[in-house]
């Protein structure tokens, strides 16, 4: 039946009304959390503080699709899908039909981050039926340091991780099983390791809730991850697992083995360089409440020891995008843990988890007035608008290679290189290792952007190939540069 519209505006105030300033507390820190988050990101990239990786190739990739075009990504030489399975990102590509700014990607990835917490909300106002403790969930979801150093570190899908987890997780506590569906089979879709996490969530499933949906989970979960990894990525780039290089002692088959016949090998690893300190920031941000009744902080057991076994140092830093998905599970694990405790206890270990959440955000979370700070890139720079000068030299199907800040402004084309590919490969196709060798179609490339003052390997670079070019445009900090012969 078709709700009037005076009804509908009567059922909105009364909703108004109802709101506690405890419900103000948490929509407004969300909100400015968001707002900053937002413009923080944008005047950075519009500063010259991104790149091809991990922007450009993301912005490149959604453009072509909706051109109706395969995504072909020519800044990383594969196809957008045969990086990660991260389809994901399919339902932004009607943005790009309607928005023509490059900075629309980081609005998405603020907006992304900052929505997880009306789930954390929702959860924890069920589990401790407390107005004032679920605001202190939310303040330590978006105090969390892995949640904004996501949000800086250029775009990644895996941001959506956060608001999705905490979905889930939500769903499957207050047996909305329809939701917890819809949640799980978008987790599935942000990349192809994420059944790690789902296969331990349908686990608690069977155990805490409904063994058959449970089971179900985990089966699913398992037919999509190999339908990713043998269908769709060794279709796509030849082999299923392109970074079996990150495995330590040999591959996949030597930790096996050292797992069974060397454990302590093994032991030692795992809590060697900073990998201890990454577990101390991942947890002490809740004062280690999650461990007080840790079944759910032990949902992320094998998505952390998949980033703590990895030789990728990325992976075990709290400053990549790698530990975003850990910060809902471990402050709703927290909030489970309290609301498994006495009545008379709870207050104190809600206490503690803010305490720690904003100890914490103020020595790791590069928010304002805290003590980290990550670098600033100034729209307002005279390379930003002599940047522009340059690009808007260059035509629109122009076959480019640029210096690599400036792709993150040029991606919406069918071929822009990051230089000094195609004429050195660098970072470009299925294998990561292949390096330095030139590519058959290098004369195919009509224009280059470069810095006027090359230095290093660029200068080397552009030395062999500067013969068959002109230039035809220059300005105090770039110079544009098109084919002749």
């Amino acid at each position: 039946m078709a709700v009037e519209p005076r009804q509908a505006i009567a059922v909105a105030v009364r909703r108004l009304r109802a709101l506690t300033v405890w419900h103000s507390i948490a929509i407004s820190v969300t909100l400015l959390y968001t707002v900053w988050l937002a413009v923080r990101t944008t005047r950075d990239h519009f500063g010259l503080g991104t790149s091809a990786y991990d922007f450009g190739l993301y912005d490149q990739g959604l453009w072509l699709l909706s051109q109706g075009k395969a995504p072909f990504v020519t800044l990383m030489g594969r196809n957008l899908f045969g990086d990660h399975t991260s389809f994901i990102l399919l339902p932004l590509v009607p943005l790009y039909w309607f928005v023509g700014s490059t900075g629309l990607l980081f609005v998405v990835q603020a907006i992304t981050l900052g929505i997880g917490a009306l789930p954390i909300w929702k959860l924890t106002r069920l589990l401790l039926d407390s107005l004032p403790m679920s605001c202190v969930a939310v303040v330590a979801y978006l105090l969390h340091p892995a949640l904004t150093f996501t949000g800086m570190e250029n775009f990644h899908p895996d941001a959506a991780l956060a608001p999705l987890i905490a979905w889930a997780i939500y769903a499957a506590v207050a047996y909305r099983w329809a939701q917890y569906v819809t949640a799980v089979v978008l987790i599935l879709m942000v990349k192809e390791d994420t059944a790690l996490f789902v296969v331990a969530l349908g686990a608690w499933v069977a155990i805490r809730r409904d063994r058959h949906v449970g089971v179900v989970t985990i089966v699913g979960s398992l037919w999509v991850a190999l339908l990713f990894l043998f269908a769709v990525l060794r279709g796509i780039v030849g082999v299923p697992y392109r970074n079996e290089w990150r495995l330590p002692f040999g591959g996949l088959g030597g930790l096996i083995r050292t797992t069974f016949t060397r454990p302590d090998k093994l032991i030692a690893h795992l809590v060697s360089g900073e990998r201890p300190l990454y577990l101390l920031q991942l947890l002490a941000p809740v004062g280690f409440v999650a461990l007080v009744r840790p079944e759910i902080a032990l949902l992320g057991t094998l998505p952390l020891l998949s980033n703590l076994v990895s030789t990728f140092w990325y992976q075990s830093q709290i400053e990549y995008h790698y530990a975003v998905q850990f910060v809902p599970i471990v402050v709703i694990g927290a909030m489970f843990g309290i609301s498994r405790l006495a009545e008379h206890l709870r207050v104190w270990f809600v206490s503690v988890v803010l305490v720690a959440s904003i100890v914490c955000a103020y020595i790791w979370t590069p928010l304002p007035f805290m003590r980290t700070e990550m670098p600033r890139w100034s729209p307002s720079h005279p390379a930003v608008d002599a940047a522009h000068e340059a690009i808007n030299r260059v035509p629109e199907g122009a076959v480019v290679s640029a210096y690599h800040t400036l792709t993150a402004h040029m991606a919406r084309r069918e071929r822009i290189y990051v230089f000094p590919t195609p004429y050195r490969r660098v970072l470009f196709g299925a294998d990561v290792f292949a390096k330095g060798d030139r590519l058959p179609f290098a004369e195919e490339v009509q224009y280059v952007i470069l810095p006027r003052e090359l230095e290093g390997e660029t200068a080397i670079d552009w030395q062999t190939e500067r013969l068959f070019f002109d230039v035809v445009y220059g300005n105090d900090w770039w110079t544009v540069y098109e084919r002749v012969r």
